[in-house]
């Protein structure tokens, strides 16, 4: 098969089709208002899909940070680390994350796809044995793709799953890498983390965690899902990103063990990649401060995600397994996903539309990301937009 005909093919298979209809492609975001509302092709937006969780990208001390940082530093970096020099900045931040998780040893990364790209890639190697669970985003499975490792997975949140195939593994389970997630992104359930520790501690393995979407949601201070368990200090690796709670773009990794600073030379994704600009550098410090000094934020985002997730409960919706600032709606096939997304659009809501494969067992999701930012009466809105269809849900969704 030609190069062009396979991706022609690709295009049959996924029903993507070059059209004048609405489609999140073609969704064009031409302004903003607020960290919640936009205007998205003309029409004014409440926005409940930007994984925007505490509402930083509007903050003030963000944006001033930013414009500073752009005055004193330029526009962007011209190149990687290891060729250009690191700036005091990055190196401010590295020490700022490594302080706020407690731990010695941390790297930045330009993105948080490029973070567990680079960790896991230079972690693992052919040989070696990654475990991961089945629902793991995919930068992960990319991550574990680029090392060379055997790659094993198991089943969603089951210890016991892991557990086995942790046994089946012999004295070679001390060479795993068992990989989880602190909230995990599609259907916005917790990992089991207890459970899954108490294993890796059993089998002797090496644990490393994606806190993406719990940084600056779960944990007394906002570190993540492994404070919230209370197992931080068998975690051997948590990577993360900017580009969520911290309203950036970048990402990370901490960790306890001193070999983590022998990955700058060893991470293709770090080594060959531009550093992440000043400006960003800058309105990252700034958040990961008010994450710390504003509580009030998490909160108010869990008061939000808990209004929104039993507003739709109560509709009869099939929604994912816990309340979650991740709240993800299970709807039909392909085409009537994509007529209720753009119904829901037509009544001024941008949510996620998430289809086959990036959904967990072939589902299509409509998935909504809730924000400390987001008031009651937009809240209302998104429910009233969900509601025009609770006559309409298969009789078997209704609660």
């Amino acid at each position: 098969m030609k190069l062009l005909d396979r991706l022609r093919a690709f295009s049959q298979k996924h029903a993507i089709e070059n059209s004048e209809s609405l489609s999140p492609l073609g969704a064009v975001i031409e302004d903003l208002y607020s960290a919640t509302e936009g205007s998205i092709n003309g029409r004014r937006t409440i926005l409940v899909g930007t994984n925007n969780y505490l509402g930083l990208s509007f903050d003030n001390e963000c944006i001033n940070a930013s414009h500073q940082a752009t005055r004193n530093f330029g526009t962007g970096t011209t190149g990687s680390r290891l060729a250009n020099g690191s700036y005091s900045s990055h190196q401010a931040l590295e020490q700022e994350l490594g302080e706020f998780f407690g731990l010695p040893q941390a790297i930045v990364f330009s993105t948080g796809y490029m973070a567990n790209l680079g960790i896991i890639s230079s972690l693992v190697s052919p040989g070696d044995t990654i475990v991961l669970d089945e629902h793991c985003h995919a930068s992960i499975y990319d991550g574990c793709k680029l090392s060379g490792a055997n790659i094993i997975h198991f089943r969603h949140n089951q210890a016991q799953d892991l557990e086995k195939r942790l046994r089946r593994l012999g004295e070679q389970a001390q060479h795993a890498l068992i990989i989880v997630e602190g909230i995990y992104s599609m259907l916005g359930d917790r990992a089991a983390l207890q459970e899954l520790v108490a294993v890796k501690q059993k089998y002797d393995a090496l644990m490393l965690i994606d806190e993406a979407h719990s940084l600056g949601v779960l944990g007394e201070t906002g570190r993540g899902l492994a404070q919230e368990a209370g197992v931080e200090e068998h975690i051997d690796f948590i990577t993360g990103t900017f580009s969520k709670s911290l309203a950036g773009i970048g990402g990370f990794c901490v960790s306890r063990h001193p070999e983590l600073n022998i990955i700058r030379y060893a991470s293709r994704p770090y080594i060959f990649t531009a550093s992440p600009s000043p400006a960003t550098i800058a309105s990252t410090r700034a958040a990961l401060s008010i994450i710390q000094n504003r509580p009030n934020l998490r909160h108010q985002l869990w008061e939000n995600a808990t209004t929104l997730y039993n507003g739709l409960q109560s509709m009869g919706y099939e929604l994912g397994p816990e309340i979650s600032p991740v709240i993800a709606i299970q709807v039909g096939p392909r085409e009537e996903a994509l007529s209720m997304w753009q119904k829901i659009f037509d009544r001024g809501v941008y949510v996620n539309l998430v289809l086959p494969p990036a959904t967990p067992d072939s589902n299509c999701l409509l998935r909504c990301s809730v924000s400390a930012a987001h008031t009651r009466a937009q809240l209302d809105v998104v429910l009233d937009a969900f509601a025009y269809f609770q006559d309409k849900l298969p009789q078997q969704q209704l609660a």
